[in-house]
């Protein structure tokens, strides 16, 4: 079988938001990659064994006192180097290359222009000696150290591309990962293929094989629960797992009543119908909205929805004699924000409920097979493992479910009228090509009512509010520009259809400042 971690890149990382894309551009490239700090010791480097390493871009200046630094001997390793920004100035800096705030700050599109000769990095980076790129800088290289030669230069900055091929010592002051760097993915493909010298192994078929025979081996005979949610992360883990230990595996579907119209069937049909899967389904509509009345503090709803669901799955799990595994849908971001969150070194962190382990009381031993992957990742192996399109790429749904997309207090009655309302949004989505194009889209309730009138009667009734955003990070995100006529053949079927509904709004506000859920 092949081995999935023989090829590694090393990414460390200085605190650009653009970390992770640096990772899933190298991933794209199936060659296998880790972020960690950028003071990784080189002890610690040495036995990660990297084929090559990428310093990323942050938002310090290298020049400043306590800036980040990297072990002195990491330049000395005799593996591949890639600095992008800050990365860029760090090598030139540590090479007695001198660096300076910018006269003139470039942020944004720039026309790159190649200078001698391209090299083996650049060589099909440029086209009749230009390249489009994406900056970010206020600092820039005034000398170029001993051995690097300039390879390329915007009007503003003459040194925006050095290399030592002699060295495999490479750096650039543009960002490649980003999507507004046309031929940035060739770039780093280059750099991970070409000059590291990996063949590819990281492809979904063999992610699989390498999962289930770890698997396999971690689990032995034991028998393993997973709380399965019908979202992607959980659904993908659950067919993984299954392929792997078959009935050994035994799934609690909690559904909390604040789920999507039909979704409960769906999932028993997917899972448990079509894939054999052993799914214990437990109907706790009434617990949640008994839990939730008269509550209307956006937190509090979530922690209330959020312990009552483990309180149900530690009550179902006590019913299944001899688990000794909890298998989660953890994956690489969360482990990545997590980790930050305890080192301090991440710039945009969050905890999360899938990492951190288990209260001791619950005696179960964690069985994480996603936790090494990024998200688009999981859903091409879910597709991999046969599971149905529109489950594998449906938009991100929150944990809380429609729980935070009621505003204020949470009734069945308001959670009835958004399903139905969410479900035709989505349908016309889909129908008129748009589904894949949007990022995020749903239906949110507003509890407040507005005049109406239907055929030659007023109405007094709620009020639906659609958000549909652009985004490829999620940090930042643009409301989507749906066509008017979209937009009135969806109003027009959510109030004829949806009793309860008169009105029909389109939020257009983008994140920042908006978020991008209303709650």
């Amino acid at each position: 079988m092949t081995d999935i971690h023989s090829e590694k890149i090393l990414i460390l990382d200085f605190g650009s938001q653009y970390t992770q894309l640096i990772a899933r551009r190298v991933r794209e490239a199936h060659v296998y990659c880790e972020l960690h700090p950028f003071d990784m010791s080189l002890e610690d480097i040495r036995a990660f064994r990297p084929k090559g390493i990428i310093l990323s871009g942050g938002p310090k200046s290298v020049y400043e006192e306590g800036a980040p630094a990297v072990a002195e001997e990491l330049f000395e390793l005799g593996v591949p180097v890639l600095g992008i920004c800050y990365g860029m100035q760090l090598m030139s800096r540590h090479f007695g290359g001198d660096v300076v705030p910018a006269g003139k700050r470039e942020f944004g599109h720039a026309d790159l222009f190649a200078v001698g000769t391209p090299g083996p990095l650049f060589d099909s980076f440029f086209i009749e000696g230009k390249s489009p790129v994406w900056m970010s800088h206020g600092d820039h290289v005034a000398k170029v150290p001993a051995g690097f030669e300039v390879v390329a230069g915007t009007a503003n900055a003459p040194v925006c591309a050095i290399q030592d091929v002699s060295r495999a010592l490479y750096g650039v002051q543009f960002h490649p990962e980003v999507n507004h760097t046309p031929r940035g993915e060739q770039l780093l493909d280059t750099f991970v293929r070409a000059i590291c010298g990996c063949s590819g192994q990281w492809t979904p078929g063999h992610i699989i094989d390498d999962a289930i025979a770890r698997i396999r081996v971690q689990v032995s005979s034991d028998r393993v629960i997973l709380g399965l949610s019908g979202g992607v992360d959980s659904s993908v883990a659950a067919a993984l797992i299954h392929r792997a230990i078959g009935d050994q595996l035994t799934c609690v579907f909690v559904d909390n009543g604040l789920l999507r119209l039909g979704e409960g069937d769906q999932v028993m049909a997917t899972f448990a119908s079509n894939l054999g899967v052993k799914v214990i389904r437990v109907d706790a509509e009434d617990r949640f909205l008994s839990a939730l009345a008269g509550e209307t503090d956006p937190e509090k709803k979530r922690k209330i929805i959020g312990n009552l669901f483990v309180k149900i799955f530690e009550e179902e799990s006590a019913q299944i004699e001899d688990a000794k595994w909890l298998a989660q849908g953890t994956i690489y971001p969360d482990v990545i924000e997590s980790a930050g969150a305890k080192t301090g070194k991440a710039h945009n962190i969050k905890s999360h409920h899938n990492v951190g382990g288990l209260p001791e009381y619950m005696k179960l031993k964690l069985l994480e097979p996603l936790r090494e992957l990024f998200k688009d990742e999981v859903r091409a192996i879910g597709e991999e493992l046969g599971l149905p399109h529109q489950m594998v790429w449906r938009h991100p749904f929150p944990g809380p479910g429609l729980g935070v997309r009621i505003l204020g207090e949470v009734k069945k009655e308001y959670a009835d009228i958004l399903r139905q309302a969410d479900a035709i949004y989505i349908e016309e989505l889909y129908a008129a090509g748009h589904y894949d194009r949007i990022s995020q889209a749903f239906a949110v309730f507003l509890p407040v009512k507005s005049v109406g009138v239907m055929g030659d009667g007023r109405t007094y009734e709620y009020v639906v509010a659609l958000r549909a955003v652009e985004t490829k990070d999620f940090m930042t995100a643009g409301w989507y520009p749906m066509p008017y006529e979209d937009l009135s053949r969806i109003s027009g079927r959510i109030i004829n259809e949806v009793k309860g509904i008169n009105r029909v709004v389109y939020d257009i506000s983008s994140k920042p400042p908006a978020t991008i859920e209303w709650e």
